[in-house]
């Protein structure tokens, strides 16, 4: 897969013949320095833009060549998404927030999507703070909701782009116990972080650098302390 950025006169390849595949149930951290490529990647990947070159094959589906539109069905469909910034309506409620999702597909009854926004909001718990704005909750809550927001439409992928960058230590340990809670029930979960501790929740590790993969580590022999994280990514970028 190849990204070109024509900027000026020179071609900047984000992406630069990455080949890989992300199995059903997966918890990979996709890690790298500013520029790696790292957020590229996610961005293709989560069907957010689309690869200068190559193929992109999601759920057997080839969707390098679908159209704006497209992308956004498939999007809405099967992928969830939380952001650094968490991207919550500032106006609208908790609750609302959630519902968000399903008001774009339309799939379910008024009635139906609160029951299941409400059932989301205590899964993630906040259940007593449906009726709150997010300048009421603090930064972590405010990513407990986007978690449950993420979860509206039941994606079985779930993306996250430095979900604890504007998290303090405790909220940023809860939501990745969060994310753990979620990989083990089967939800597929590929994240972008520069976090050594945050990527050792993951059970798969991808090091990038100038738009290449130089390791992708599956984490044979069980999960990885911060330390093996840290030493695993100083030897792919030495």
């Amino acid at each position: 897969m190849y990204k070109v950025y024509a900027i000026g006169d020179e071609p900047v390849h984000a992406l630069d013949g990455v080949s890989l595949s992300v199995d059903e149930g997966e918890f990979v951290a996709i890690m790298g320095a500013s520029g790696s490529g790292k957020s590229t990647m996610l961005n293709i990947l989560g069907c957010l833009d689309v690869p200068t070159g190559g193929s992109y094959l999601l759920d057997g589906t080839e969707v390098a060549s679908r159209s704006a539109t497209e992308l956004a069905h498939i999007r809405n469909e099967k992928l969830g998404f939380v952001f650094q910034n968490f991207n919550l309506l500032p106006r609208t409620t908790a609750l609302e927030n959630v519902e968000l999702p399903d008001l774009y597909m339309g799939r379910l009854s008024m009635r139906a999507r609160r029951r299941r926004a409400l059932e989301l909001l205590k899964r993630v718990g906040l259940g007593g703070r449906h009726s709150h704005t997010p300048a009421q909750l603090s930064g972590g809550q405010q990513q407990r909701v986007a978690i449950a927001r993420a979860l509206m439409n039941n994606p079985p992928v779930l993306f996250a782009d430095e979900p604890t960058g504007n998290l303090d230590t405790k909220s940023s340990l809860e939501i990745m116990e969060l994310f753990t809670e979620l990989s083990k029930e089967g939800i597929t979960i590929v994240m972008v972080t520069h976090e050594d501790d945050i990527a050792a929740y993951a059970s798969r590790h991808i090091v990038m650098r100038d738009g290449k993969v130089m390791r992708d580590d599956h984490g044979e022999g069980g999960r990885k302390t911060t330390d093996e994280v840290a030493r695993l990514v100083k030897e792919a970028l030495a």
